[in-house]
């Protein structure tokens, strides 16, 4: 793991569109370039992302209205975008489309994805934490 962590750190020259069809549920790069390559910085706003992020969650989880849901989905979707999780953020902007009929017909499938996507992030940011 510390290889793979070691050689994500130091790719580069690819797009964002690339970038974005990484296989890696966090984009190390982006998040480096994020954060100017402090690695004490990185760690903490992974930290942060862990923890902010089961807050957006729950508040999908209890959204009692359009409005809520959409709060919560738009706040998780800034989340994972910050820090190069891709797949978690295109989940919560899939989230955030929904509204009336389709959320009330799609909520529990979109919540299962968000959760799935989520749960893969934060599984491998544990991993890169227990790393370091």
């Amino acid at each position: 793991m510390a290889s793979e962590m070691a050689a994500a750190w130091v790719e580069s020259g690819q797009s964002p569109a690339v970038r974005k069809g990484s296989v890696r549920p966090v984009d190390l790069v982006h998040l480096s370039r994020y954060t100017l390559g402090e690695r004490e910085l990185e760690r903490e706003v992974l930290e942060l992302f862990c923890t902010q992020s089961l807050l957006y969650l729950e508040r999908l989880k209890t959204a009692q209205s359009d409005k809520d849901w959409k709060d919560a989905a738009h706040s998780l979707k800034g989340s994972a975008r910050a820090i190069g999780a891709w797949r978690t953020a295109e989940a919560a902007e899939r989230a955030e489309a929904l509204s009336g009929e389709d959320l009330a017909s799609s909520r529990a499938l979109s919540l299962r994805d968000v959760e799935s996507s989520l749960a893969e992030a934060e599984t491998y940011i544990g991993s890169l934490l227990k790393d370091r």
